[in-house]
């Protein structure tokens, strides 16, 4: 089950404020910008930042481009 896009609307990362990508398919956010993932289990997102765990690049540019080729948007535009 995927998360109810009404949340994705106002999910940010709870370190610096912005957007994540979320990855359904691999149950996850992800910020780009601190290249940190944060997990869904059970279709609740695990916003600690003491839970999430840090991307090295291969894993970024991976995640960036399924995020491109998915058509994967941040889950809000920054103001």
């Amino acid at each position: 089950m995927a998360l109810d896009p009404k949340l994705l609307e106002i999910l940010a990362c709870p370190q610096d404020k912005g957007p994540l990508l979320y990855f359904a398919d691999e149950a996850s956010l992800y910020n780009p910008r601190l290249r940190r993932r944060y997990d869904v289990r059970d279709d609740i997102p695990i916003m600690l930042i003491e839970e999430a765990h840090d991307v090295d690049e291969a894993e970024h540019e991976r995640l960036v481009a399924k995020a491109d080729a998915d058509g994967v948007k941040p889950t809000f535009e920054p103001a």
